[in-house]
C-alpha cells in the first residue's frame, strides 16, 4: 500500500501502516507510520504526531471512510479523534504481511531477552546471564511474544516463567535506596521498613532526630517505599535511588 488518497480532502498517505481494531459490532482503523507503532508501545517515541499520519479515525484506510462521531462514542465512550486513535494504537491489531509480523515478533524476542539479561543475576553466583542462555530458557518455558504488548512487560512475564519452569536460578538485581526522614513518626516508620519482607538494612544512621538508611529491596517493592515514606512524613521524607546493587564482576555465567 504505498498510497491512499481520502475523498474528503485528498490527503495523500504514504508508507501506511495500518493498525485495527473492531469494537461495539464496528472496525476502526488507523493511519501509522510504519516504523513508530512499535516505538509508541515500546514508550520509546512520546510524540502521538511522529507515529500518526493523520489524527483521524477510519473505517477503512485505504478508501478513505471516516468512522462516525456516533460510531465512536459508542465504541471508545469519546468522540476525540486522538484519545480514540490512541486506544487504538494501545490494543489494535497492526496490519502486516507475515514475513514482517515474524521479523516483528524476531525483534520484539531478542529485546525482552536483553532486558531479562539486563535485570536479572544467577543469585548462586552473583552474576548475569548471558543473552543466550536466556533466550535458550524463554524457549524452554514455552514463552511467546505478544506483538501488541510493551517489551518491558513482556520481559516481567518472561522472568515469572522461568523461575516457574525451575530451569535455571534466577532473580532481579535488587535496588539500592537511600531514604531519609524524621519527626515524632521517625521510629515507627524505620520499625515497618525493617520488618518488611526483602527489604536488607546496609546501613543506618541517626542524628537529632533524623534517620538515614540505606536498602536493599526488590525492584518491585519501590513504588511501595516511596508510598509508606509519603504518606507517613506528609512529603517531607526522602526516596533516593543510589543504584543496582553490586553483582559479581568477571565473566559472564556461563
Amino acid at each position: 500500500m504505498s498510497k491512499i488518497f481520502t475523498p474528503t480532502n485528498q490527503i495523500r498517505l504514504t508508507n501506511v501502516a495500518v493498525v485495527r481494531i473492531k469494537k461495539a459490532g464496528k472496525r476502526f482503523e488507523i493511519a501509522c507510520y510504519r516504523n513508530k507503532v512499535f516505538s509508541w508501545r515500546n514508550q520509546i517515541e512520546k510524540d502521538i504526531d511522529e507515529v500518526l499520519q493523520t489524527h483521524t479515525v477510519f473505517t477503512n484506510v485505504s478508501k478513505g471512510q471516516v468512522a462516525k462521531k456516533d460510531d465512536l462514542i459508542k465504541a471508545f465512550g469519546t468522540d476525540d479523534q486522538t484519545e480514540v486513535c490512541k486506544q487504538i494504537l494501545a490494543k489494535g491489531e497492526l496490519q502486516v504481511s507475515d514475513k514482517e509480523r515474524q521479523s516483528q515478533i524476531d525483534q520484539m524476542w531478542k529485546e525482552i531477552a536483553l532486558i531479562v539479561a539486563d535485570k536479572c543475576i544467577n543469585p548462586e553466583l552473583k552474576k548475569p546471564y548471558t543473552v543466550s542462555i536466556i533466550e535458550k530458557v524463554m524457549k524452554d518455558s514455552h514463552f511467546s511474544v505478544k506483538p501488541n504488548q510493551s517489551t518491558k512487560v513482556q520481559a516481567l512475564t518472561a522472568i515469572k516463567l522461568i523461575k516457574e519452569a525451575n530451569l535455571i536460578p534466577i532473580e532481579r538485581v535488587k535496588m539500592k535506596l537511600r531514604v531519609g526522614f524524621q519527626g515524632k513518626e521517625a521510629k515507627k516508620l524505620r520499625e515497618k521498613l525493617t520488618k518488611m519482607e526483602n527489604v536488607e538494612v546496609e546501613s543506618e544512621e541517626q542524628i537529632v532526630g533524623a534517620i538515614t538508611m540505606v536498602l536493599i529491596v526488590e525492584p518491585g517493592q519501590l513504588k511501595e517505599i516511596e508510598n509508606m515514606i509519603k504518606s507517613e512524613t506528609k512529603g517531607t521524607g526522602l526516596v533516593e535511588v543510589l543504584a543496582s546493587k553490586e553483582i559479581t564482576l568477571g565473566d559472564e555465567c556461563l
